[in-house]
């Protein structure tokens, strides 16, 4: 199966994978190609999505600035960009919640693959996950990536490690898994481990045991930065990911 036909678009990702290989930075490949390696589906796309470590993000915009490429600091607490005409890449090293920090256990989990003839390192699936399931704002919402990338690889998928990587906001898990079998009430039930579905259960009835939180918090802006603006602007509820000015 053939990913691009873009002539151009396919020389550019050629060239931006031989440059990064030729730095020397540790990197791996996200977004769209991610996505292909796990489930077959392609969207034709102008940039590459590069993770790496926020420590070799400006290494590696300076090694591209030094080849001729416009470099743009984009977001300091997530992003950065690297253009060549109308193609670019993304520099990505945290989420905009700052909640998943690229660090050495996304590069020893990453996995090998090979994109127009160039080996690369892929997100692990249980990274790809853990930094999706935070996407659900108005203008993007990548659960359908989600959903797709469970019904095709949710068989091979280090359970106990995406539990990991979740535990903190375990009810984003549950909510996906939910939604999953929703979608998918075939298939369920030979994916997500019985295990895991009452482990979530069992802590989302628990929680109607627990005493409410004394402060008024709404963690909304973890996975939608603009439509719960109104709830820390003008509802009085706390927030540490949310810009109020």
């Amino acid at each position: 199966m053939r990913i691009n036909d873009d002539e151009d678009c396919i020389a550019f990702y050629q060239e931006a994978l031989d440059h990064l290989r030729d730095s020397g930075i540790e990197y791996m490949l996200g977004g769209a190609f991610a996505i292909f390696h796990y489930t077959g589906i392609y969207r034709d796309t102008k940039d590459l999505d590069v993770y790496c470590k926020s420590v070799d993000c400006p290494r590696i915009m300076k090694y591209f600035g030094d080849l001729g490429y416009e470099t743009q600091f984009t977001d300091a607490r997530w992003l950065a960009k690297i253009f060549k005409g109308e193609y670019f890449i993304d520099l990505i090293f945290d989420t905009v919640n700052n909640i998943c920090k690229v660090d050495d256990t996304w590069i020893e989990r990453a996995v090998d693959a090979s994109f127009f003839d160039r080996d690369v390192k892929l997100l692990g699936p249980e990274e790809l996950i853990w930094s999706k399931i935070y996407v659900q704002n108005r203008e993007r919402y990548d659960g359908a990536d989600l959903n797709h990338l469970l019904v095709q690889y949710g068989k091979n998928l280090d359970w106990h490690h995406l539990l990991f990587r979740l535990d903190q906001h375990w009810q984003l898990l549950l909510g996906q898994l939910i939604n999953f079998q929703f979608v998918y009430p075939a298939d369920y039930q030979n994916i997500i481990p019985r295990w895991l579905y009452d482990e979530l259960l069992r802590r989302a009835a628990e929680q109607f045991d627990l005493p409410s939180p004394e402060e008024k918090v709404c963690r909304g802006p973890m996975i939608d930065q603009t439509q719960y603006s109104v709830d820390v602007k003008d509802w009085d509820y706390k927030s540490y990911t949310i810009k109020t000015v």
